[in-house]
């Protein structure tokens, strides 16, 4: 079904928009996956604030242009789905790996971060990114840690005075 020129424009606008927005974005060739599954898909992308788009290769090439994700266009053959993470820089590096390893037919193309573009097989190095949560927490951890080693050396040494008077102590009753 052909496409109005208005709706291509407003297509582009959408997905340059969202690519400008975001911090990375994960491709995969979504051929062999079946509607209720690609249903299921995008319920997961909206709880995790990816945002997920079909869109044609010429258009996406369009939408691309300004932004850092251009470095992408040369991977754009076939039927190609987009995974803009907006919040989380591995949200949809996970996303799209947890599916791939359900469904067989989905298989991941590319992903960029930064204006790099990266193979399938560095997915990996994405999707073991922390969340903001897990990544606030081990810089909680980090920062607390000198504080408690700090409490632990002053507790320390009056627990020390008090086993060595209980030392002398025991030493002299034992000589009496």
């Amino acid at each position: 079904m052909a496409i109005r020129l208005e709706d291509k424009k407003a297509i582009v606008a959408e997905v340059n928009e969202a690519a400008s927005g975001a911090l990375s974005v994960v491709l995969a060739n979504y051929r062999g996956v079946t509607a209720g599954d690609m249903t299921s898909l995008r319920k997961q992308a909206r709880e995790q604030q990816v945002y997920l788009r079909v869109v044609r290769n010429t258009l996406a090439k369009r939408a691309v242009e300004g932004t850092e994700f251009e470095c992408i266009r040369e991977v754009l053959v076939g039927p190609t789905i987009f995974a803009f993470s907006m919040e989380d820089p591995g949200a949809a590096a996970r996303l799209l790996k947890d599916f791939a390893k359900e469904k067989e037919a989905f298989e991941i193309k590319a992903l960029a971060v930064g204006g790099e573009l990266m193979g399938a097989e560095q997915i990996d190095r994405l999707a073991t990114l922390p969340t903001r949560d897990q990544a606030l927490a081990m810089l909680a951890g980090v920062i607390q840690a000198p504080i408690t080693k700090l409490a632990r050396t002053f507790n320390e040494f009056p627990s020390k005075i008090t086993r060595a008077v209980a030392a002398v102590r025991d030493q002299k009753q034992d000589a009496a």
